[in-house]
């Protein structure tokens, strides 16, 4: 498999993933995505968890159907939202809120180095 494919691949899963995640925020583990709204936010916590939901659907299906000429642009947008919503996580470690089996000080704090893997999985997978 080429480097093209294999880039291909990623962006798709990567986009397909957030369809997944999304569609998770507007229904079944909304409650879940609830305990990384930081208190600062100005919206309610639900309503938070809506818009972002419906950004990651848009975002993943950007992801998974754009044309090539746009990818890049579109892998520059998800890796900003990626950096967008680090807060959350960060609050879930400092408030010690326990979500998506996050449930010790120390899975919460290995959470946060996830985050910047997934900024350059958007920006290495839509790369020319």
């Amino acid at each position: 498999m080429d480097t093209r494919n294999i880039k291909k691949a990623a962006r798709i899963l990567l986009g397909a993933n957030l369809v997944f995640a999304g569609i998770g925020h507007l229904t079944f583990v909304r409650r879940e995505f609830r305990a990384q709204v930081p208190n600062w936010v100005p919206l309610k916590k639900d309503d938070t968890v809506v818009y972002s939901g419906i950004a990651e659907i848009a975002l993943g299906a950007a992801l998974v159907f754009t044309p090539e000429k746009y990818e890049d642009a579109v892998g520059k947008v998800a890796a900003g939202f990626f950096t967008a919503v680090f807060p959350g996580n960060v609050a879930q470690y400092t408030e010690r809120r326990s979500a998506f089996g996050l449930n010790t000080d120390g899975k919460r704090l290995g959470r946060l180095f996830f985050q910047p893997l997934l900024v350059y999985w958007a920006l290495a997978s839509t790369s020319k």
